[in-house]
């Protein structure tokens, strides 16, 4: 994909897949009861509305729809922010960039996931939009006032936390798996969009004749039970992940 082609391809790319703050999408659900089920079945939705492959699930954290998912921990100004902007990028330091397998320094590895020196990729870098923010501004608010009850101090406001196994720890998690699983429909949406875009400018079927196949999807700001071993005595024990900026390592599928 050369000259006048690629500018032609970013051009297409650039009016397909909405960005900016407050931008809206053209895949919004039909009302609040089908934003529940996105929120509670994440990929699956996508899926079963033909917004993706039903491969994209396989090599996507714990299949697009984190488990314990709960749209009743989202509140309703969560929802109407977040229900517009499905298959939008929003802004800050969100990108999607058309990339070149420069070098290869793992051939095993790179062979594994479809990638070889000189193929084009698709990278997506986006989340929750105004659905994950306005969640937590809630529960922020809601932490705030739990932690007088539950006797917590911190040096700083935006360290407020609760108990994780306290009901508003438990909710808030709950919470927080619905707008994770947002994120995996936002992309995915995304992901269509892009593919559409080479059948249109290209001519080629994205599946069979691009195989523009997903690489994977995770999650890269969430909390995760998880068990670990403890180094203090070799045994495997319940704990609480969470990675910022940060992803889990996941084997192949």
């Amino acid at each position: 994909v050369k000259g006048r082609r690629c500018a032609e391809l970013a051009t297409a790319i650039f009016d397909a897949v909405p960005s900016g703050v407050g931008a809206e999408g053209a895949f919004a659900p039909r009302g609040q009861q089908e934003l529940r089920t996105a929120l509670r079945d994440g990929m699956r939705w996508a899926r079963d509305k033909g917004l993706c492959w039903k491969e994209d699930l396989e090599r996507t954290e714990e299949g697009g729809a984190m488990p314990d998912a709960d749209p009743d921990a989202v509140s309703a100004r969560a929802m109407k922010r977040g229900s517009p902007q499905l298959g939008t990028l929003g802004s800050g330091n969100h990108y999607l960039e058309l990339q070149v397998v420069d070098e290869v320094f793992d051939v095993a590895a790179a062979k594994c996931m479809g990638l070889e020196q000189g193929k084009i990729c698709v990278m997506i870098h986006c989340g929750s939009r105004g659905l994950g923010h306005q969640l937590c501004t809630d529960y922020l608010q809601t932490m705030e006032a739990t932690m007088k009850k539950q006797g917590i101090s911190v040096p700083d406001r935006q360290l407020c936390c609760v108990r994780a196994s306290s009901p508003q720890g438990e909710q808030y998690l709950r919470g927080m798996a619905a707008a994770a699983n947002y994120a995996f429909v936002n992309r995915t949406i995304i992901a269509h969009s892009v593919r559409e875009v080479f059948r249109r400018v290209l001519g080629r079927d994205p599946r069979d004749d691009l195989k523009m196949h997903m690489v994977y999807d995770v999650a890269h700001n969430i909390a995760k039970r998880e068990e670990h071993v403890d180094p203090a005595d070799g045994q495997r024990k319940p704990a609480l992940v969470h990675r910022k900026g940060a992803t889990g390592r996941f084997p192949p599928g």
